[in-house]
């Protein structure tokens, strides 16, 4: 396990390009292997089960985004808070924010368990599963809510080990824990013929792997910040200011719940249960293409966190400039690769012919807007990274909720299941007008700030809000 405690200054250095390599490839490997076992699982799920098993899948997949939010929340939050306060230099507080997230993530999990278990068929038929596809989401759902405080817990430690720059531990978590899962898939679904429940608890067991290797991170003196009980406190004005960017990540999933509710009763409405399926696949590979521009994202945040936090606005400037043109870059890559040759990818999931065909078709629709969801995604990360609160709950909010469940009532009324998938591509086009518009005026400030600094200069515009650092407690 590598120490952070003699190397917590890796965030200090002028060379942030090779520090986003040296965040990235670890963050991209633990990534690929976390994402690759969402595809096996499918994989597994759609040869030795069936086809209406990933529509059961496909149909909890709304409630597992509550849970995954509750996680990003506490992780997104937190991270940037401790990035920019060990930015200040200020290690007491940072480790304040490492306890009061660990606190936090408890509690978020046992009320998910509370609110989703006892109504589960409730949930679930709200969603749009039909009597078919009931039994498999209701078996697959109710494991996977159990195991929702170490869900909530791995994915939070794994975001606060990034913050602190040690991107290696968080693959080592990623790994060991996704790997552990595909192998518990294929014994539980192949060996042992348990289907559903088999992939739900190699899913809670890989979790629960992954967040006891952290924990044990934080506790052996491997880490720069340290757990101390004291800190478990909770604190609220460390809540406040972390809840006050998270707040966007959660609700940016609950708003992709909603609208993944609402796309789901669509697609059955329109195409019926081999629609979903394909769907469900899709919503797989979307996990796979959009995976690069989120690790660019998450290994730029630290970095970007941190020179913010120093006041150093040309290397934040840079930060910025090099994760675009990397995320878009394969971002379009992802696009050919979807939009040219999307059967066999569909292949690998199932050999129904009828499945394939509408997946490789759905395909062709929904990625159409591919090439500009890099700058997107890391458009977002950029306001959380900074503690721009306001920018990153607009974002999060506006793609699922102003423009995408809108386009998806009014173009199904015209074009039926084509308008239903029309309308991502639709709402990312739009998303990506709105990103751009609200980060150009934080680039332009950044460059200002920048050029004073170099002419000897404070470096801030006292003038311009966007440039205090105020919102670091």
């Amino acid at each position: 396990m590598q120490s952070q405690t003699q190397n917590h200054n890796i965030l200090d250095t002028d060379r942030v390009g090779w520090l986003l390599v040296k965040l990235t490839t670890p963050a991209f490997f633990g990534m690929f292997v976390q994402t690759l076992y969402n595809i096996v699982n499918t994989i597994f799920i759609g040869h030795f089960v069936g086809t209406l098993a990933i529509a059961g899948l496909s149909i909890a997949f709304p409630l597992q985004m509550l849970v995954m939010g509750l996680s990003m929340m506490v992780g997104m939050g937190g991270a940037s808070l401790l990035s920019r306060l060990l930015g200040t230099g200020d290690k007491e507080r940072a480790e304040l924010a490492l306890g009061n997230g660990i606190s936090v993530g408890i509690v978020l999990g046992v009320l998910a368990m509370v609110a989703i278990l006892p109504f589960v068929d409730f949930w679930l038929k709200l969603i749009g599963a039909s009597e078919a596809v009931l039994p498999y989401a209701r078996e697959y759902l109710i494991i996977i809510v159990i195991g929702s405080v170490f869900n909530i817990l791995a994915m939070a430690l794994l975001s606060f080990a990034r913050a602190e720059g040690n991107a290696r531990v968080g693959m080592t978590a990623m790994i060991l824990g996704a790997g552990l899962n595909i192998i518990l898939d294929a014994i539980f679904i192949i060996v042992l013929h348990m289907g559903v429940r088999g992939a739900a608890m190699g899913t809670v067991i890989g979790q629960t792997v992954s967040m006891i290797y952290l924990l044990t991170y934080y506790l052996t003196g491997s880490s720069y910040l340290k757990i101390r009980l004291k800190n478990l406190r909770p604190d609220f004005s460390i809540l406040k200011a972390m809840f006050a960017i998270g707040v966007a990540s959660f609700v940016q999933t609950i708003a992709g719940s909603l609208s993944a509710m609402l796309l789901i009763n669509m697609v059955v409405r329109y195409g019926g249960d081999i629609a979903l399926s394909a769907f469900g696949i899709i919503q797989r590979i979307m996990m796979f293409a959009m995976m690069p521009a989120m690790v660019i994202g998450q290994g730029s945040q630290p970095i970007l966190g941190y020179n913010y936090g120093a006041k150093r606005y040309n290397l934040a400037l840079k930060t910025i400039i090099i994760a675009a043109i990397s995320s878009t870059s394969l971002s379009v890559f992802c696009f050919a690769v979807l939009y040219l040759i999307p059967e066999p990818l569909m292949k690998i999931f199932s050999n129904d012919t009828e499945l394939v065909s509408m997946g490789a078709y759905v395909s062709r629709l929904i990625f159409l807007s591919m090439p500009l969801m890099g700058f997107v995604m890391l458009g977002q990360t950029m306001f959380q990274a900074i503690g721009k609160a306001l920018q990153s709950f607009i974002t999060a909010v506006v793609r699922p909720v102003v423009f995408l469940i809108p386009l998806v009532l009014i173009m199904s009324r015209f074009w039926q299941l084509d308008g239903v998938f029309l309308s991502f591509p639709a709402s990312d086009a739009l998303t990506f007008l709105l990103v751009v518009g609200l980060l150009s005026p934080i680039i332009s400030r950044f460059r200002k700030a920048a050029a004073a600094q170099k002419q000897g200069e404070m470096g801030t515009l006292p003038s311009d809000p966007l440039l205090k650092t105020t919102e670091t407690p």
